[in-house]
């Protein structure tokens, strides 16, 4: 038996461990690839035309691949976006956490049922999809802190939210900048090959969304419920009793709160006396407010840390919870308490995707499998799940939306096409998948920010939280709602009704 549970505990891989070992199997399989002469096709929109070039693997264990490791270590980390903006965000939850806004905000859900708090968990996770990577950001941390103050599980909290956000990244109750973006490639796809007229419409999947929302926020709040829920252990979470709530003090924070909601809507909405002031260019409203260049979208996670800094700061203040400069300045940093962790799993996960990237293995690995999908003589629902497959496994190797779209479109969607599936349709049947994808993969960057916060709650010595561990946690529920998923997709597919705007799944 002692050696049994020896053996037991040598197996459980710590994140660190885990994601230097995939490292090291990237380099392996980089060498591998190169020299089998593993390479692929890919095709892409160039100029209005599509254009086909041979891509190949790079082998790290040559001179230039050594070179590339040492040289870019500190580039990688550098670069990586997630770092700053989490610095950002945990500055911003820091005062308000500290200055006891939190607590007097999120303690009354105490009165809440568990079941309830998953609910709106989901809803919240799945509707976030319009502020893009930033719901990662804000909403895994925050709901850590709500969960603890409610009386409820954090560690639940927060894998609900992360479900939520990336299975439920396809959909929403307002079209994203993704959705444009995708839709961009999308129609270069379709127009260069099969239809000359067709074009993009932003709210083309509007009615698919819509009603995906409260579909995954039903089925999805039951199946954790049952399935997820009862996995996760309760632990102990130190509440700050010298902390005051304060009606007074919460009164006047609202009020803030409310006067820099009507600041920034006025700011963001065109039409009145100097307003829109911070809407970038574009053709369509989602477009000028979330592209590159808007001030709205550079500024963003500055306006969330302006807000909380002066709300927090009001709410310390009346309350006495604040007493001087100094604990103030101290408790801007208050959420970086025992979050080092957080940094050491982002470095070296910089190291992994920054070597992933120079390597091409996933995009050689990738256009294989469309260039496979692209050969099989499949249509109809046939199609739809063979390409539900497809991009749920390129998504464990490539998680980013736009990338992996960029490569598929010029493919699937023609394809799709001549199957009499609309751009639109397939558009919609990637985006689910490759949520599904991201959900399961170490190389997704937010499922390592989630793993960070997990092991933030973790007080019990003997419950680890491993890379596959946390997977193996997740799979049942993480394969139910993708089910409910497929079944949304193929139902409307037979039924043929609107996906949105003018748009069928059918031509």
């Amino acid at each position: 038996m002692i050696r049994h549970k020896i053996k037991k505990k040598n197996i459980m891989l710590g994140p660190v461990i885990t994601i230097i070992i995939l490292t090291a199997l990237v380099v392996i399989f980089s060498a591998i690839f190169s020299l089998l002469g593993i390479e692929g096709q890919k095709t892409e929109i160039i100029n209005n035309t599509l254009q086909t070039s041979l891509t190949t693997v790079n082998n790290i264990l040559t001179k230039d691949g050594i070179k590339y490791v040492i040289s870019n270590a500190l580039v990688n980390f550098k670069l990586f976006e997630p770092v700053i903006l989490l610095i950002i965000s945990l500055i911003a939850l820091g005062i308000g956490e500290a200055s006891g806004l939190f607590k007097a905000v999120f303690s009354s859900l105490q009165k809440l049922k568990p079941n309830t708090m998953i609910l709106f968990t989901i809803f919240v996770g799945v509707i976030s999809s319009f502020v893009g990577e930033y719901s990662y950001i804000l909403l895994l941390p925050l709901t850590g802190i709500i969960y603890k103050y409610a009386g409820k599980k954090p560690m639940l909290g927060i894998i609900t939210m992360f479900l939520g956000i990336t299975l439920g990244y396809s959909t929403g109750l307002v079209p994203s900048y993704d959705d444009y973006l995708l839709g961009m490639l999308s129609q270069k796809a379709a127009t260069i090959d099969v239809d000359k007229d067709y074009v993009f419409n932003i709210f083309s999947n509007l009615y698919i969304m819509i009603a995906s929302v409260f579909i995954i926020t039903f089925f999805g709040s039951n199946i954790i419920k049952k399935h997820l829920a009862p996995k996760i252990i309760k632990t102990e979470v130190e509440e700050d009793d010298s902390l005051v709530i304060s009606k007074k003090a919460l009164y006047y924070s609202n009020l803030a709160f409310g006067l820099f909601v009507v600041a920034i809507l006025y700011m963001i909405i065109p039409g009145f006396y100097s307003s829109g002031i911070l809407l970038g260019e574009g053709e369509s409203y989602i477009v000028r407010l979330w592209n590159d260049g808007s001030p709205f979208k550079d500024g963003f996670m500055y306006i969330i840390v302006l807000i909380m800094m002066v709300c927090g700061f009001i709410y310390g203040y009346i309350s006495k919870n604040i007493k001087n400069s100094t604990e103030y300045s101290v408790g801007l940093s208050k959420n970086f308490e025992g979050m080092g962790y957080l940094f050491v799993l982002l470095f070296f996960t910089s190291q992994l995707i920054g070597l992933l990237e120079y390597t091409n293995l996933g995009e050689v690995v990738a256009v294989n499998l469309f260039d496979l999908m692209s050969k099989l003589p499949f249509s109809g629902i046939a199609l739809i799940i063979l390409m539900f497959g497809v991009i749920i496994l390129v998504s464990i190797l490539i998680p980013s939306t736009i990338i992996k779209w960029s490569l598929a479109s010029p493919i699937l969607v023609p394809l799709f096409m001549r199957s009499n599936i609309t751009p639109d349709f397939t558009q919609f049947i990637f985006k689910v998948a490759d949520g599904i994808g991201k959900s399961i993969t170490p190389l997704f960057i937010y499922f390592i920010v989630m793993l960070a916060f997990l092991q933030k709650y973790n007080t019990k010595e003997e419950n680890k939280i491993t890379i596959f561990g946390t997977i193996k946690l997740m799979l049942p529920s993480i394969l139910l709602i993708s089910g409910i998923w497929l079944l949304i997709v193929i139902g409307w597919y037979i039924i043929g009704l609107p996906i949105g705007i003018g748009t069928y799944s059918t031509l």
